[in-house]
C-alpha cells in the first residue's frame, strides 16, 4: 500500500497528514474484556481512538455503543487474525466483507476503516479494499504490549520515546496495556502532543 497517490491510500505512509503535534491512538485485535476499561481511560483523559476489531469477538452484547456514543471509530481487522497475504482473493475477500458486514450490522454505523491483521497485505488486498471502498489504517509506532507483558514500562517507552508529529500509534485491548495507558497518554502530552482522530 505505500507509494500509493490516490487520497484514500494517504494514512498508508503511516503518519496523521497535516498534523501539528498531533497523534492518533489505535487498538487492535478487540473487543475484549479490557475494552471497558480501556474507554473508562480514554473518557477519564478526554482522548478519542480508533479499535480495530475481529468481526468474530463482537457480539451484541459487548460495550460497542459506548465506543461510538463517546467518540471513538470502529474500524476492521477481519474476521480473525489471519495473515491476507497467505491467502487467496477470495478468501481475502471473504474475511474481509464478512467482517464488515458484521460489525455494520451489530453497530448500525458504516466502516470506513480497515488494518490488515500483522499488517501484511498483497495487491489483492489493495484491490479488495479499492472495491469496498475501505482506507486502510497502518502504524508508524508500535508499542509491543503483546511482548512486554512483564515488563509495562517498556511499552511505555516504546510509545512516548518515540512519539513524533502525526504518528498513529499501535496498540492493543490487552490488561498490560491497561495498566500503562494513562501513563502513555500523560508522557505524549507532557510533550506537547494532542490526541486526534483521522
Amino acid at each position: 500500500m505505500y507509494g500509493l497517490t490516490d487520497e484514500r491510500w494517504i494514512k498508508n505512509n503511516n503518519q496523521i497528514c497535516n498534523s501539528e503535534k498531533k497523534v492518533l491512538l489505535t487498538f487492535d485485535d478487540g473487543p475484549s474484556r479490557q475494552l471497558s476499561k480501556i474507554l473508562d481511560i480514554l473518557n477519564e483523559k478526554n482522548i478519542p481512538a480508533m479499535f480495530f476489531w475481529h468481526s468474530n469477538l463482537l457480539f451484541k452484547e459487548r460495550p460497542w455503543k459506548r465506543v461510538l456514543e463517546e467518540g471513538h471509530i470502529i474500524g476492521s481487522h477481519a474476521v480473525n487474525h489471519k495473515n491476507l497475504a497467505k491467502l487467496t482473493k477470495d478468501q481475502q475477500y471473504k474475511q474481509i466483507k464478512y467482517s464488515i458486514d458484521k460489525i455494520e450490522e451489530i453497530t448500525r454505523t458504516k466502516v470506513r476503516y480497515f488494518r490488515p491483521p500483522f499488517g501484511q497485505y498483497n495487491e489483492d488486498t489493495i484491490s479488495i479494499l479499492y472495491e469496498l471502498d475501505l482506507v486502510p489504517v497502518m502504524w508508524e509506532i508500535t508499542s509491543f504490549d503483546w511482548e512486554n507483558k512483564s515488563t509495562p514500562e517498556n511499552i511505555i517507552n516504546n510509545v512516548v520515546e518515540h512519539v513524533q508529529d502525526g504518528s498513529i500509534i499501535l496498540l492493543h485491548e490487552l490488561k498490560q496495556t491497561v495498566t500503562v495507558l494513562p501513563q502513555i497518554i500523560d508522557g505524549i502530552r507532557e510533550k506537547g502532543y494532542e490526541f486526534t482522530l483521522l
